[in-house]
C-alpha cells in the first residue's frame, strides 16, 4: 500500500510539473504577443501624427486660397457674397423628444414627415 502511495504521488509530481512547464511557455508566448502589439500600437501612433501634421500642412488657409485662385475657372467657383448665407433661424430643427411624445399622447399634432412640412 505504501508503495502504491509513493507511486501516485511521484505521477501527481509529474503531472503538475509538466503543467507548470507548459503554462510557463504560454506565458512566455503570451508576453512575447504582448510586446510585438505594443510595438505596433507604438509604430502606428507615430504613423499617425505624420498624418495628422501632413493633414495640418496641407489644409491652411493659405495654401487652399492659392489653390482655389489658380484653379477658379476650371473648378467655377464663384466669389462669395452676402447674399449667399442664410439665416440661422430660418434652419428646420427637429422637435425635442419630450415634445414629441406629449403631442401624440395628447392627441396634438404629432411629427410630420418630409413630405408634409412646408420649409419657408
Amino acid at each position: 500500500m505504501r508503495g502504491l502511495t509513493t507511486a501516485l504521488a511521484a505521477l501527481a509530481v509529474i503531472g503538475l510539473g509538466y503543467w507548470a512547464y507548459h503554462q510557463t511557455i504560454l506565458t512566455q508566448q503570451a508576453l512575447r504577443e504582448v510586446d510585438h502589439l505594443q510595438r505596433s500600437i507604438g509604430i502606428e501612433r507615430e504613423r499617425l501624427s505624420v498624418l495628422r501634421a501632413e493633414w495640418a500642412y496641407l489644409n491652411r488657409p493659405d495654401r487652399l486660397r492659392d489653390l482655389a485662385d489658380l484653379n477658379f475657372d476650371r473648378l467655377g467657383l464663384m466669389p462669395l457674397g452676402p447674399e449667399q448665407f442664410g439665416d440661422a433661424a430660418l434652419i428646420p430643427f427637429p422637435l425635442p423628444e419630450e415634445l414629441v411624445i406629449d403631442n401624440a399622447s395628447s392627441g396634438g399634432p404629432g411629427l410630420a414627415g418630409p413630405d408634409d412640412e412646408e420649409f419657408p
